[in-house]
């Protein structure tokens, strides 16, 4: 099924199997699938914005204000990525067990109180310990991934993850530009002191956030099938429909095959991009003939069902090689992003001091905003290499390159440590694309990985980008305001790092492309 580009706003044609959409309808919010990837990647949006809300007013007022020294503003970073690693590491089986759309307003609600109380904020101390808990709104991450997979088809399923964490990532970008700006209006149109406007700066990301979870209880259903609480009364069912369409074709003499690698296996093969194009009522107002031959319907009759969740078999999951390279890439790639988008202002602050808090914050922010172009383009090609090679190895070729670019760039910027802006910022544009388009690449290929635990390596995943992120705070809290020396000391570990886990298989031996 080529692109068209009526599908970004028409309803999408549906897969009968599992009921996910086969195209994103990024511009039909009145759809489901439309409404559900909005709020998707809005909520997410809004999340990181407040998460990264802090770093753009830290490095001149705040840090005047409260009298910090260069190490507390480094120790608050990290203890902010040290509880999203926490949060994303459980978020995956809450998941897994409550469904996505409660996590994911779950995470909101528990990350708006600590953001409504910045103001309250006294010393280096009380920053230390807000920012933890302003923290776990990292985590909204995992179910935002999680959503996503379970409405959107295999074909398209890279595509709509890297979408939705690009957009949502951009948030990052954004609080570079939004924070100073409600700062400056305070100061100079409500004529409040710095002490007050950066307090009062918060209360903007907390009602958005507290309004978004309210939008995302509301308006979406937790599965394409409804409530997640009858998921398990619908794989039943979705069970009996399989075997039925086995009992059909094994009174054509068609099933052999299907005996030996779908009903016996737990690895499911792939709904071709060629099957079932069904058109829901919703998306055509006539009928259209459906043509359904015997390949595509053993292919439908094959799909995944989703294991119940066992402690050995989480473990296998978490501990198999495939999962470790998932674990590595993200590592280096999230990881350089949130360590970046932590000291990247005050980096430019460093070698442009004429920029001040206010211009540093707005170049720094670039770097954010290119997310929801950048994350977006490495999910995509992801997605067209496997459509057009038929190999998750090309995908997985694809997510190692990319890694392994960001890492060049980062030695590049370290080495040369640009004192000429249009040097710098031309160098930070490349490695923005490789990162982030790394970043995309990652969850293109997770979906095809252990897909019976999605919600357990989507957070395992997760985490291992804020811990890559925690790692890398802590070379630049040992290094001082040496910027240049942590882009290359982080550049040489993403090289060796990606070398290190190339050669495994994409997924675990024995497994079918799913």
């Amino acid at each position: 099924m080529g692109f068209r580009l009526a599908s970004l706003w028409q309803a999408p044609a549906i897969n009968p199997v599992n009921n996910k959409a086969q195209s994103i309808p990024i511009f039909n919010p009145f759809n489901v699938y439309g409404r559900v990837f909005l709020l998707s990647w809005w909520s997410f949006f809004v999340a990181f914005w407040s998460w990264y809300a802090f770093p753009p007013l830290l490095t001149v007022t705040i840090k005047k204000d409260l009298h910090l020294s260069q190490t507390e503003i480094s120790n608050s970073n990290i203890v902010a990525l040290t509880a999203t690693l926490i949060v994303r590491l459980s978020a995956g089986a809450l998941c897994d067990r409550f469904g996505p759309r409660w996590t994911f307003a779950g995470i909101l609600i528990a990350g708006a109180v600590p953001t409504a109380l910045a103001g309250t904020v006294q010393s280096a101390t009380g920053l230390i310990v807000l920012r933890f808990f302003i923290g776990i709104l990292g985590g909204a991450f995992v179910p935002c991934q999680v959503w996503t997979t379970g409405f959107f088809d295999k074909n398209v399923v890279g595509t709509a993850n890297a979408f939705a964490a690009g957009l949502g990532n951009a948030g990052s970008g954004v609080t570079y530009f939004v924070m100073p700006a409600i700062f400056d209006s305070l100061v100079q149109h409500r004529h409040l002191t710095p002490h007050s406007a950066w307090r009062v700066a918060f209360v903007v990301p907390f009602i958005l956030i507290v309004f978004t979870a309210l939008i995302l209880i509301i308006a979406c259903p937790d599965a394409p099938t409804g409530k997640w609480s009858t998921r398990a009364y619908d794989m039943q069912r979705q069970t009996e429909q399989r075997d039925m369409y086995v009992s059909t074709l094994d009174n054509q003499g068609q099933t052999s095959d299907l005996r030996k690698h779908g009903r016996d296996s737990p690895h499911k093969r792939e709904i071709s991009d060629h099957s079932l194009e069904l058109r829901s009522s919703r998306s055509r107002s006539n009928e259209e003939e459906v043509d359904v031959n015997s390949d595509d319907l053993l292919n439908a009759a094959s799909w995944e069902l989703v294991e119940k969740p066992t402690y050995h078999g989480s473990i296998k999951a978490i501990v198999s090689l495939p999962t470790l390279t998932l674990i590595v890439a993200y590592f280096c790639t999230f990881g350089t992003e949130l360590a970046v988008n932590s000291f990247l202002g005050a980096y430019y602050l460093e070698n442009f001091k004429h920029l001040g808090q206010t211009g540093s914050g707005r170049w720094a922010a670039m770097f954010g905003l290119l997310n929801a172009v950048f994350r977006p383009i490495g999910g995509v090609v992801s997605d067209i290499v496997y459509r057009t090679t038929g190999s998750l190895w090309a995908k997985k070729i694809l997510m190692h390159s990319l890694a392994i670019m960001t890492g060049v760039f980062m030695l590049i910027i370290g080495f040369t440590n640009p004192h000429k802006k249009a040097n710098m910022m031309g160098l930070i544009t490349g490695l923005a694309f490789f990162e982030e388009a790394g970043n995309g690449s990652v969850f293109s290929l997770l979906p095809h990985v252990h897909p019976t635990s999605n919600g357990l390596i989507t957070g395992v995943a997760g985490a291992a980008g804020n811990l890559g992120g925690i790692i890398y705070l802590l070379i630049a809290r040992y290094n001082g305001k040496d910027y240049a020396k942590v882009f290359w000391i982080v550049g040489l570990v993403n090289i060796s790092a990606s070398l290190l886990v190339a050669w495994i298989r994409p997924i675990p031996k024995g497994a079918l492309a799913n």
